[in-house]
Parts: structure tokens; C-alpha cells; sequence
């Protein structure tokens, strides 16, 4: 397998020998420069062991807090505040929104290592076109959230059984403005995480029954035909 990303190449795969042809080949034609095994591309870090494979952004975390002045700041335990009540501002907005949507495009590229702060940078993601000090201040709890673990990822066992687990949940109408419930999925193969996501819904449900998309892992499990579980 190779990922090619503008002038970075990985090469992966289960025969040293044929990786090693593949590079000949390619040094052949081009110019290229061999790194050795992977540590670092586009701000992943990555660290093997026998065990499997971690990928973190903690150099990355460690940037973000520094340009936004937070390294002295108090940890916070969870990104964002439990039952909250952010909405679409009604007054007072930001004179410069620039450094909060700034924030949270950052605040999005971690979400590839770190499934925990989904949600919270969803939420922040739909006040970027009028975002108030109020939205800000829950910007800087994730910040002091990243602080208590900057260097926290996601591991990939190599040993693990192939066994697709799902996770969904929704809440009901969470969202203040528009009364619309917001779904989101976590989804795991042998151990490793491969696919999560959150999302608001599309149409405002009656009642509890008609977020039909808390059961659709359930259907993803059998389809697969691997053992799993769904946890609503």
C-alpha cells in the first residue's frame, strides 16, 4: 500500500523484500530520500512497538496551547461542559472571529487521533460564522482538556481478534436552536478505531423512537458477519 501525500510517500505492507524493490524502483526515476520506519508525517507521530501501533498529535497539542497562551492554565477533566446550552448568539459577538475559527479548523485536524473530542468540536463548528466570548470560553475548555493529556491517540493492536464493535448514541433535541438531536457513532475493529463521527440530524424528531439512526451499527455488525456489540 502507498499513501502519497504532494511529495511524502508511505509504503506499507507484510514483505520487507518487496518494499524494498518498490523503493529501488521509485529512486530509480525520481530523487528520493529514505526516511527508514515512519515516526512523524503531516504532524502524526507514530510509534511501533510489538505490541501495535500509537498514533498521537502531542507535538501538535503542544503548538496549539502554546499560540493560544494556555500552557499555564488550569487542566479541565472533560472538553466540554455537561448539559450544556450553547446557541446561536443574540447580541454580543466577537469584533474579530478570526482567531476562533482559526481554533477550531486546528481543533478539527486532531479529531484524525482523538475520537474524544468529537462532539465538543462539532458543536463549537457550528457557531464559526458568528461565535461569541461565550463560545470562546468553551474553545479554551478543550484547550485545558488537551492540557492533561496532550500526548493521548489512538493504539492499533496487531494481536487482537477481528472483532467489529459499534458504539451510537443520540441525545434528544439538544440543540437549543433548532430543536434537532445530534447522533454520533464510534466503531472499532479488533480493538482499533476505525471510523467515529457526530453529527446533527437532518429533520426534528418527535419522539425517541424516530432517531432511527441509533440502531443503524446494529444493522453494520450482521452485514459484516464479524461478532460485535452496540451499546445505545
Amino acid at each position: 500500500v502507498a499513501l502519497i501525500y504532494v511529495d511524502g510517500i508511505i509504503l506499507a505492507g507484510n514483505d520487507l523484500s518487496f518494499i524494498t524493490g518498490v523503493k529501488t524502483f521509485l529512486h530509480d526515476r525520481f530523487s528520493i530520500k529514505d526516511l527508514s520506519i515512519l515516526r512523524y508525517f503531516l504532524r502524526l507521530e507514530v510509534a511501533r512497538t510489538a505490541d501495535g501501533v500509537a498514533l498521537s498529535q502531542r507535538k501538535y497539542v503542544l503548538d496549539i496551547l502554546e499560540d493560544a497562551g494556555v500552557e499555564g492554565s488550569r487542566p479541565s477533566s472533560f472538553p466540554i461542559e455537561q448539559n450544556h446550552h450553547l446557541t446561536r448568539p443574540t447580541d454580543e459577538v466577537l469584533a474579530d472571529p478570526s482567531p476562533y475559527c482559526r481554533l477550531v479548523e486546528r481543533l478539527l485536524y486532531l479529531t484524525v487521533t482523538r475520537p474524544d473530542i468529537t462532539y465538543a468540536i462539532n458543536i463549537l463548528s457550528q457557531f464559526v460564522h458568528a461565535p461569541s466570548p461565550m463560545h470562546m470560553d468553551a474553545a479554551y475548555r478543550i484547550l485545558r482538556y488537551l492540557k492533561a493529556s496532550p500526548g493521548q491517540g489512538s493504539f492499533f493492536p496487531s494481536n487482537n481478534p477481528l472483532r467489529l464493535t459499534a458504539y451510537c448514541d443520540a441525545d434528544w433535541g439538544g440543540c437549543q436552536s433548532t430543536r434537532r438531536s445530534t447522533t454520533g457513532y464510534f466503531i472499532s475493529l479488533g480493538g482499533a478505531p476505525v471510523s467515529w463521527r457526530t453529527k446533527k440530524q437532518r429533520v426534528v424528531a418527535r419522539s425517541s423512537p424516530e432517531q432511527s439512526t441509533v440502531r443503524w451499527p446494529v444493522r453494520l455488525v450482521k452485514s459484516f458477519g464479524f461478532g460485535g456489540s452496540c451499546v445505545n
